[in-house]
């Protein structure tokens, strides 16, 4: 890398949260890309997805990348219950619901005290960090004049609760499950399930019809597919962190149960919203009825067979040179 890079672990003590209890002694773990500027006017902030840690995600972070570390400082907080930052893996005890509410207010501590930052120049994020930087966007309207929600929604969809269900049955249906959060030891068989049912949600019928399973992702047959692509990237993680960022996931809401028109209402931002045409969970039709609401968005659906992971395109240059274009064309306004 020729840019500096910083890493830390930011320490909030015992944290109150949104859906009550608390977060014993917790702590994020952060990394940095860039250099803050004496304004402390370019951060952009960068919030992880499902199941993934900083290292996951900075494939897109570069001078020709989708964000440019030359100009930006780009903070990536790690989610509760990834695993790096406080998780059921290296916290006890685990309280029942971390909300994204909680993960943001924990950022903006990490903001304001590690870098003195009151104010975003921009929050980026795909999936479940797309639904951080929708809660930011809402819940901290004059700290964030620009949100790029790629993959990810306002409010956790039915459709999308549904397939959280599902998923969180296979893990608590799992002999090693406590019943609360923790798990005896690694439900071998229980993630292996796991990782096929996902398979079947992330990428679309038309990915699969054009084989690209096997041509793009380099899998020799279809069981090599789902043992390479599915089962190995879920079992490097604990059950438990899956099953409590399910939980998050399941619970994500800007309105926290309230009216969800209004909230969106309240965003000041420049908001771009950037679903996949093909996702299965979080729908364009979802962020089409967000749209009006906002008072200054605009919703740019990827063109792409690549369902959800078009949003996170490692492989996949076509849909990452749209998310360039349109990321860039935000950040610069």
């Amino acid at each position: 890398m020729t840019w500096p890079v910083q890493v830390g672990v930011f320490s909030l003590g015992d944290l109150p949260l949104k859906r009550g209890g608390v977060l014993p002694d917790a702590k994020l773990v952060w990394r940095a890309h860039g250099t803050l500027s004496p304004a402390r006017d370019n951060v952009v902030l960068y919030p992880t997805s499902y199941g993934a840690q900083h290292p996951d995600l900075e494939w897109l972070i570069g001078p020709e990348g989708v964000l440019d570390p030359t100009r930006w400082f780009i903070v990536i907080p790690n989610m509760f219950g990834n695993g790096l930052s406080s998780s059921p893996s290296n916290t006890a005890p685990w309280p029942a619901l971390v909300t994204a509410h909680d993960n943001i207010a924990a950022q903006r501590r990490l903001l304001a005290e590690v870098f003195g930052v009151e104010r975003l120049h921009a929050v980026y994020g795909w999936s479940m960090g797309a639904q951080q930087a929708y809660h930011w966007a809402a819940t901290y309207p004059d700290a964030v004049p620009r949100a790029v929600i790629n993959c990810g929604s306002a409010r956790t969809a039915t459709h999308n609760r549904v397939f959280l269900a599902g998923m969180m049955a296979v893990l608590e249906a799992a002999p090693e499950y406590d019943g609360t959060a923790l798990f005896a030891a690694q439900p071998r068989a229980a993630l292996r399930a796991f990782g096929r049912l996902y398979a079947g949600w992330a990428l679309s019928q038309d990915f699969y019809r054009a084989g690209l399973h096997l041509s793009a992702l380099k899998a020799p047959d279809l069981e090599t597919f789902y043992r390479t692509d599915w089962e190995d990237r879920f079992g490097r993680r604990a059950a438990a962190d899956l099953l409590a960022q399910l939980r998050t996931w399941d619970a994500g809401d800007i309105a926290d149960g309230g009216d969800l028109d209004a909230a969106l209402r309240r965003i000041a931002a420049r908001v771009l919203l950037m679903p996949s045409e093909t996702d299965l969970y979080f729908r364009v039709a979802d962020n089409a009825a967000e749209l009006p609401h906002l008072r200054h968005g605009r919703l740019a659906p990827i063109p792409s067979i690549w369902g959800h992971r078009a949003g996170n395109p490692v492989a996949n240059p076509e849909d990452a040179a749209f998310i360039r274009r349109e990321v860039r064309a935000l950040l610069a306004a």
